[in-house]
């Protein structure tokens, strides 16, 4: 008799409403293990609300969220974490005056129960610095490792936020819009490192980016929110040529 694996990643009738405005309704959405899902909508549609719920910086007022199978909608952010969920956010949550190995290092170190501090800060043979080094030199960041991050530019920004997502060794990555703000010539290198984080890695990504031609070239699947629902979750092809999803979201007639 065969068990079915549960999805990476689920809500199930998410719902959240906000001074008695309803921002999310009836959301339901589940993510295969190992895949890659866009989540596209026009502005205001809910797309960074369910990742502020998935992640836990928001409470839903109704429904669940589950990782792997397992109820996760009461825990906190830090275990959510360690349960394997990473995030980045549409504005970089650096620390800019830390150099970029301190960001990454500080990552693995809270990722692994360790205190979020740089008081006794390790010298760099240091098994977690020695894998910040590594998830720096994947995203072609291992030559600014001193660098403060605050001094890089956007686009090598991304990069780093990413490779603090990858030190916390997260299975389940909600990516919110990483090529806003990032240069045109950077677009290209960013798009491998998520492309090759995805099937070298296995990990399974959620992403949010309004580059259509970009989240179009990367996903599996795409999730079409309109006022805080989900009208639609197919392929990109499928999705694309829905009516209602041309009306909703690319304004033209049903």
């Amino acid at each position: 008799m065969s068990t079915s694996v549960p999805p990476a990643l689920a809500v199930h009738d998410l719902g959240l409403q906000i001074g008695g405005a309803t921002i999310l309704e009836g959301v339901d959405l589940a993510v295969a293990p190992g895949s890659m899902v866009g989540v596209i909508g026009p502005n205001g549609a809910g797309k960074t609300t369910l990742f502020n719920v998935i992640s836990g910086v928001l409470r839903p007022t109704a429904g669940r969220v589950e990782l792997g199978g397992a109820d996760i909608t009461g825990l906190s952010i830090p275990r959510r974490t360690r349960a394997g969920l990473g995030r980045t956010f549409q504005t970089s949550h650096l620390f800019p005056k830390l150099t970029v190995l301190e960001n990454v290092r500080l990552a693995a170190q809270a990722a692994r129960g360790g205190s979020y501090s740089l008081i006794r800060f390790p010298r760099r043979s240091d098994a977690d610095t020695q894998l910040a080094v590594e998830k720096l030199t994947e995203v072609g960041l291992g030559h600014r490792l001193d660098a403060p991050a605050g001094d890089i530019s956007h686009g090598d920004k991304r990069k780093l936020e990413i490779a603090v997502l990858l030190a916390t060794d997260a299975e389940v990555l909600l990516l919110d819009e990483p090529m806003a703000g990032v240069a045109s010539g950077d677009v290209p290198g960013l798009v491998e490192i998520i492309r090759r984080m995805h099937r070298e890695k296995g990990r399974t990504v959620l992403m949010v980016e309004h580059h259509m031609e970009v989240l179009l070239g990367l996903v599996e699947k795409v999730a079409v929110m309109h006022f805080g629902k989900i009208i639609a979750f197919d392929t990109p092809a499928v999705v694309m040529a829905d009516p209602v999803v041309q009306s909703a979201y690319l304004g033209t007639a049903a």
